[in-house]
């Protein structure tokens, strides 16, 4: 037995800053989508990222039979829609403008960046899936604006520093 609970673990983990996006696939050409915070690159050769949907996600099913996704790196003036995917509603991408690369995952429109992706490998890491991801290709689409990052429960902005 741990000597925290869960509430404390999710307490000590939010001082660690992490970036936000939109994991999005489709499904009989509907978009679907959720918000991830669990994102990282993993390897260069072949180019491999990760991601970390919750088992009890409704979204993630679909988006993993349809054998690709694409993450969408929110800009700081993008919580709002960050809010949007974290919910339930199953028309997420009402009034969402987005369209499509290599893989037909939607990439949403005014997004900081975007990785297109096939599904590479799917682990079981507990209460989550770890998923592993080959990039088909990526893109910046707002190189002047700083990513949206959650911290201590709330969302913030990050300036790089001068050099």
């Amino acid at each position: 037995m741990t000597p925290f609970d869960a509430t404390e673990f999710r307490r000590v983990l939010g001082h660690y800053p992490t970036g936000v996006t939109v994991v999005t696939g489709v499904e009989n050409g509907s978009p679907v989508g959720l918000a991830i915070g669990s994102f990282g690159s993993v390897s260069l050769d072949p180019p491999l990222v990760m991601f970390c949907p919750g088992k009890s996600s409704n979204s993630w099913p679909v988006i993993e039979a349809s054998g690709s996704f694409c993450v969408n790196v929110l800009a700081d003036d993008q919580a709002a829609l960050s809010s949007l995917f974290a919910g339930r509603d199953p028309d997420k991408f009402a009034g969402v403008a987005w369209s499509t690369r290599a893989t037909g995952s939607p990439v949403i429109d005014g997004c900081l960046a975007w990785i297109d992706c096939t599904i590479e490998t799917v682990h079981e890491g507990g209460d989550h899936w770890i998923v592993l991801g080959r990039v088909a290709d990526l893109g910046v689409s707002r190189p002047e604006t700083g990513p949206l990052i959650f911290f201590k429960g709330g969302y913030g902005a990050v300036a790089p520093s001068a050099d």
